[in-house]
């Protein structure tokens, strides 16, 4: 069996990258756990001045994978997800990320805690949450107003309508966009260039711009309370059961 996320470290920037690629990436629960154990590693290793996410094959993420959530435990404080959430709002390196392809649910709220994002120009991004049957996490509800206004935030969320990199970038989403063939090359660029400054000011700078830790780590447990009962919920079943019945047609 195939690592679920492979790692890598050259040059001060540890690569994280999603390895699912017959499931266009949506993560499971195992992934959940091996994207901590990195993440961890890296936080750990006074080598490692910085973190690279990325995703193998058509696409960087398909958001969660919705059997585990069908078939897993219930959802609670030491669920297998919430380790990764709260490590993305506390990690204290800077985290890049390089995205293509689908990148949904958990795959767009996860950049909400990364510092720079390169995305190439055919990612086509989406928040489906409430036509699931579910609310946001990753404390998105939260941050995603901060970054591109309630307004805009309530179109992205309520609606989950899908958008594309050039919107992502005008709404402020990502810092670049290039070529699907490019796109590693300018986000190791990124990572190397942040892997060289100054680590003690370049810590704290990061610690300025993104605040209050306690607010953010108190809005993704107010969210996975929620979170928890919409899975219980007879909406979610549906809706979920609509989704898998149209994916196994395609």
């Amino acid at each position: 069996m195939s690592e679920p996320v492979l790692s890598a470290t050259a040059a001060g920037v540890c690569e994280l990258r999603l390895n699912r690629p017959e499931k266009r990436n949506a993560i499971t629960f195992a992934m959940y756990a091996a994207l901590l154990q990195g993440l961890t590693a890296a936080q750990a290793d006074a080598a490692v001045q910085a973190v690279l996410l990325s995703g193998e094959g058509a696409g960087f993420c398909a958001g969660n994978d919705l059997h585990d959530f069908l078939n897993g435990p219930e959802f609670s404080p030491g669920h297998p997800v919430m380790g990764l959430l709260r490590t993305l709002a506390t990690f204290q390196k800077p985290l890049l990320a390089a995205v293509h392809g689908q990148t949904v649910g958990i795959g767009v709220t996860m950049l909400l805690h990364c510092d720079l994002i390169v995305a190439a120009r055919a990612t086509q991004f989406s928040l489906p949450f409430v036509s699931l049957g579910l609310v946001p996490e990753a404390a998105s509800s939260l941050l995603l107003p901060r970054r591109i206004g309630p307004q805009r935030a309530a179109e992205l969320l309520l609606l989950g309508r899908p958008f594309d990199a050039d919107t992502a970038l005008r709404l402020g989403l990502v810092n670049r966009v290039v070529e699907e063939a490019a796109l590693m090359e300018e986000a190791r660029a990124l990572a190397g260039a942040l892997a060289r400054q100054p680590p003690e000011a370049l810590a704290a700078t990061r610690r300025l711009l993104r605040g209050d830790q306690a607010a953010t780590l108190a809005r993704i447990d107010e969210e996975a309370r929620i979170f928890g009962g919409q899975l219980k919920s007879a909406e979610f079943r549906t809706a979920v059961s609509a989704f898998l019945a149209r994916a196994k047609a395609r």
